[in-house]
C-alpha cells in the first residue's frame, strides 16, 4: 500500500469516486449492481473522461469490475482491497461503521503485540529512541486533550512500530492501520481525551522495544490493544 492512497486526491474524478465508493460500501449500491459511464456522466454532471476514471479507480480497488456488454458490476466484498485506505474510510462513514470497527480492531490484536516483539528485537537505534519520543509526546497531547495532534502522532507511533518490526508485511499495514486510527478521530469516535491507561501502555511499550525486551513490548501491546477492543466493541 503505497502513501499515495493515504493522502487526500486533488483529480476531477475525485468527488464521484467518493460518492460510488461511499455508495458501494454501504450498500446502497449492492454486490451485483450494473453501471454503466452514461448513468455516471448523468447522474454527476461530469464528463466520459471522468467518469471512466473514476471507475478505474473503483475497479484497481477491486469495488468493480468492467465487462464488455455487461457494464460495470459491482464486486462481493471478498473481492475488494479491504485494506485500502479509501476503503477503510467509505467503510467506516458508512452504516456498516461497527463492523469495520469491529474486523479492523481484531486484525490490530491479532497483528500489532508481535509486531512489537519483533520491533524490539530488530528495530534500528533511531526508531528506538523515536518511539520513545512519541510515546512521551502522546502523554503530552492526550493530558492536553490536543486529539488532532495525539491522532497524528498516535499514526506515527504505530506505524513506526510495524515498520521497525523487519516483517515487510506487517509494514505494508501501516497506511490500514493509520487509517482506522483517523477514522476513529475524524468520526467522533474517540474519547475526549485518552484514558490514561491507554498513556501509560504506549510508554510501557516504547520502553520495552527501547530496551530490546521483545516479551514486555508484546505483553503491553497486547493490553493497549485490548483496552482498544473494549472501547469499540463494548460487551
Amino acid at each position: 500500500m503505497g502513501d499515495r492512497r493515504n493522502q487526500p486526491g486533488t483529480g476531477l474524478h475525485d468527488p464521484v469516486l467518493d460518492k460510488l465508493g461511499l455508495a458501494i460500501a454501504s450498500g446502497e449500491l449492492p454486490e451485483g449492481h450494473v453501471l454503466n459511464l452514461d448513468g455516471i456522466q448523468e447522474r454527476f454532471g461530469v464528463s466520459r473522461t471522468v467518469a471512466r476514471e473514476a471507475m478505474r479507480v473503483l475497479e484497481s480497488m477491486g469495488l468493480v469490475r468492467s465487462r464488455r456488454r455487461v457494464g460495470i458490476t459491482v464486486r462481493p466484498i471478498a473481492e475488494w482491497n479491504v485494506f485500502d485506505p479509501k476503503v477503510i474510510w467509505w467503510r467506516l462513514a458508512g452504516p456498516g461503521r461497527n463492523a469495520q470497527l469491529r474486523t479492523l480492531t481484531e486484525m490490530r490484536v491479532a497483528v500489532e503485540p508481535v509486531a512489537a516483539a519483533a520491533a524490539a528485537r530488530a528495530a534500528a537505534p533511531g526508531q528506538r529512541a523515536r518511539i520513545v519520543e512519541l510515546a512521551a509526546v502522546l502523554r503530552r497531547l492526550g493530558e492536553a486533550g490536543d486529539l488532532a495532534e495525539f491522532m497524528e502522532r498516535d499514526v506515527e507511533f504505530h506505524a513506526l512500530l510495524l515498520r521497525a518490526s523487519g516483517n515487510e508485511m506487517f509494514g505494508a499495514l501501516a497506511d490500514a492501520v493509520g487509517a482506522v486510527l483517523r477514522g476513529r478521530t475524524q468520526l467522533g469516535l474517540m474519547p475526549h481525551r485518552p484514558v490514561p491507561e491507554a498513556l501509560d501502555l504506549h510508554e510501557a511499550v516504547a520502553a520495552a522495544v527501547a530496551s530490546g525486551r521483545a516479551d514486555d513490548a508484546e505483553t503491553a501491546m497486547r493490553a493497549l490493544l485490548t483496552e482498544v477492543r473494549q472501547a469499540v466493541i463494548p460487551g
